[in-house]
């Protein structure tokens, strides 16, 4: 299994369109960065969040999720409170290749600024936008910067295609749209 370089990212988004929109090169000016990097891309955050809050004193549980522990907000910067989190997704609708996984690793610019992302891999077959967790770990509100980079995916490619994959396990993500709450 090997990491794979921005030449062959940029082949497989234009020839397979493994990503949807595909931004060629980093972009900066006065933003924090995204599109391709070395050897990975870097992903960016849509305009869409919903951002936890306890008004409801909602118990958090996985298998019976409450929607009404979200407050829904689409705006160019999300404030999320103090020592809470938001959801959100990417700009950018992935497609992976049946030999490839996908890490996702947040970027050192809300790391270095106590603002941490939690993501899964990208498995072999699965396509859909990212669903991403943000976490203000400060005892201060913290800002996101919709339409810029957040996140950078690297992609490892193995010699050999896998025998299931996501797409063909019928995982319950694959084809998901916007932000995504959990299912069982």
């Amino acid at each position: 299994m090997s990491i794979k370089s921005d030449i062959w990212i940029e082949k497989m988004a234009r020839e397979q369109g493994m990503i949807e929109p595909f931004v060629s090169g980093q972009k900066r000016a006065g933003m924090i960065s995204f599109g391709t990097s070395s050897y990975g891309y870097d992903i960016r955050v849509a305009d869409e969040f919903k951002i936890f809050t306890n008004v409801n004193s909602t118990v958090v549980d996985p298998k019976h999720f409450d929607d009404a522990s979200f407050v829904e907000f689409r705006g160019a910067v999300c404030t999320i409170p103090p020592n809470s989190f938001a959801l959100a997704r990417s700009v950018e609708y992935i497609r992976m290749p049946r030999n490839v996984t996908g890490m996702v690793l947040g970027k050192s610019t809300y790391a270095r600024c106590g603002i941490v992302t939690n993501f899964t891999p990208l498995e072999a077959g699965w396509e859909g936008h990212i669903t991403i967790e943000i976490s203000n770990t400060t005892p201060l509100p913290a800002r996101i910067y919709a339409n810029e980079g957040l996140a950078q995916v690297l992609f490892f490619e193995s010699d050999e295609e896998c025998r299931v994959s996501y797409a063909d396990r019928k995982g319950k993500y694959q084809g998901q749209k916007g932000i995504t709450l959990p299912k069982l």
